[in-house]
């Protein structure tokens, strides 16, 4: 592993006027020259061979906020314009409080690099919160402070060499390890958020963590000092950093392994109510997405049961990470659905609220777990009675296909609605977690045969079926006000287009459709009594406002 870094022209470019900035400083009365630092993950990424457009730079003797507006008005000198080329300008500078309310750092946007300037300090933390007080420290102060040896190597600006005062940095970036610079139990307490970065850090870099440090992650007093200190908000933001990361599969397995799955999904405040499925089970899940995630694409088998179902499932880039985040939520699959908050309501199932309070998941994530946990029996259903007939096969000169399957299938899919593809890949990992690893094979195959048949049927788009008549249309065809019947008779109407593909007329679907739709029209009128007496009262207690008005008017 290299143990120098070369920097690009931009960093170089940076690294300079830094440097000349800090000799400003030393020049002005009352102030020295202040050491800087590039830190932290930038010199990681480096020595990695990564590129990076982040940069945090450490300050010794001033807060970065005081530091970036030095750096505004040396930029500003006419000397310094003519030195640099016009490309070198500070663009922003932003006091950055949201970061840390005890220390004033510094965001700014300099040559396409985002730079953060924050000084070096020392962190002291009280027992009930994560948050610490903070203070001017040392290089060594400011690196044992940090979540990771392999995060807490610093580039000293002056002498152009890599610092690691914890003296552990380079060794476990050779070993691949992830370790806190200090005592794991005592870094896990002080700030439990870095339970998940460090499995966040393993999976991006493919790194193991600690073993001492793994002990530590796994001990329950730590589990409940994470419950107490740590938001759900933070939670999510960093779950989600794990499941768009490069290994998502390695992060689920790491807080499988380390048993932290009921402390990270969970239902705040509902201790009792955990996932139905057995843990573990949800190995076999996370392995088969993962296996999906492998399965080429090219080549000369490409007609096999995994290749087909990664075609069709995960045909969009985003349908990644969706897929690894409905992965996340198979333990809770069968779980019980809460009361309903309103009488009549629908409750929404367990899987959407340890997503939504679990992770604060946004609105669009929690409906899409929401519909793969509710649809997830029908699906299964719909699976069985195409596959379980004697016919299964990924041949599609073989399989059985008639007109009211596909009605019916297609009718399904509408009501799955256009995140369908999720709720299938929910399922099918919810059947892998639930079967044994023989059965898997067979499970796989039934699953390719239903999928390619909706393919051949062209129903994978089926939820975007538009009818071939209007409302309007309909209710003059049938001389009739629109009511609550026309969406009851455009269903039909798709029901017959789905059963008559190559039919375009819409004469005929409605030709087809009209004696249940005339059906439809008569029992809406039969229910309307009560309602037209109200509407008569309504519409004679307004004849009578009018009047009352016009005579108010005359007077």
């Amino acid at each position: 592993m290299r143990r120098t870094i070369e920097l690009s022209d931009q960093e170089a470019t940076l690294r300079q006027l830094l440097l000349d900035v800090s000799t400003y400083i030393g020049t002005l009365d009352g102030h020295s020259r202040p050491q800087l630092r590039f830190t932290g993950g930038w010199v990681r990424d480096k020595l990695l061979g990564v590129g990076s457009k982040d940069i945090d730079i450490a300050i010794d003797s001033m807060t970065g906020y005081k530091f970036g507006l030095f750096m505004k008005q040396y930029l500003e000198q006419p000397d310094t314009q003519a030195k640099y080329p016009k490309s070198v300008k500070l663009s922003k500078i932003e006091a950055n409080p949201e970061k840390s309310k005890h220390l004033e750092t510094t965001t700014g946007h300099i040559m396409g690099l985002d730079i953060d300037l924050v000084n070096l300090r020392k962190e002291t933390y009280t027992e009930d919160s994560r948050n610490p007080q903070m203070e001017f420290g040392t290089p060594e102060d400011d690196a044992l402070r940090r979540d990771a040896t392999v995060n807490a190597m610093f580039y000293n600006l002056d002498k152009s060499e890599i610092e690691d005062f914890t003296g552990r940095g380079f060794q476990d970036m050779e070993r691949g390890v992830i370790k806190t610079p200090l005592s794991p139990y005592q870094t896990f307490k002080d700030d439990p958020l870095r339970l998940l970065r460090a499995i966040r850090f393993a999976s991006r870099l493919g790194y193991s963590i600690d073993a001492e440090d793994e002990r530590a992650m796994s001990d329950p007093g730590i589990w409940e000092e994470f419950k107490l200190k740590i938001t759900r908000e933070r939670v999510g933001i960093e779950v989600t950093k794990m499941l768009q990361g490069p290994n998502p599969r390695l992060a689920l397995h790491l807080i499988d392994r380390l048993g932290l799955y009921n402390t990270i999904f969970t239902i705040p405040g509902s201790e009792s109510c955990h996932p139905a499925m057995a843990l573990s089970f949800w190995h076999k899940a996370y392995n088969q997405l993962q296996a999906f995630v492998d399965a080429k694409l090219e080549g000369p088998d490409t007609q096999n049961a995994m290749t087909i179902i990664r075609s069709i499932l995960l045909g969009k880039p985003e349908d990644g990470y969706r897929m690894w985040l409905l992965c996340a939520f198979i333990p809770w699959a069968r779980s019980a659905r809460s009361a309903a908050k309103k009488p009549g309501g629908t409750a929404p199932t367990s899987a959407k609220l340890a997503a939504h309070e679990g992770i604060k998941a946004d609105n669009h994530s929690a409906k899409l777990i929401d519909d793969a946990a509710s649809h997830l029996e029908d699906i299964i259903q719909v699976r069985k009675a195409v596959t379980e007939d004697g016919s299964m096969s990924t041949n599609p000169l073989k399989r059985k296909q008639d007109k009211v399957s596909r009605q019916e299938q297609g009718l399904s899919i509408r009501e799955w609605g256009p995140d369908w593809r999720c709720s299938v890949m929910y399922a099918i990992l919810t059947e892998i977690a639930e079967s044994t690893p023989e059965e898997h094979h067979e499970l796989l195959e039934a699953y390719a045969h239903w999928l390619s048949t909706l393919k051949d049927l062209d129903l994978l788009e089926a939820y975007q079926l538009k009818p071939l008549v209007d409302g309007r249309k309909l209710a003059k065809d049938f001389d009739t006000n629109n009511g609550p019947w026309v969406g009851k008779a455009l269903r039909l109407i798709i029901a017959w287009q789905l059963e008559n593909p190559d039919n375009l007329n819409p004469e005929a679907a409605i030709s087809e459709s009209r004696e249940t739709i005339i059906g439809l029209i008569q029992d809406e009128k039969q229910s309307r009594p009560s309602n037209a007496k109200s509407n008569g009262n309504n519409h004679e207690g307004n004849r009578k406002k009018k009047e009352k008005k016009e005579k108010k008017e005359k007077k």
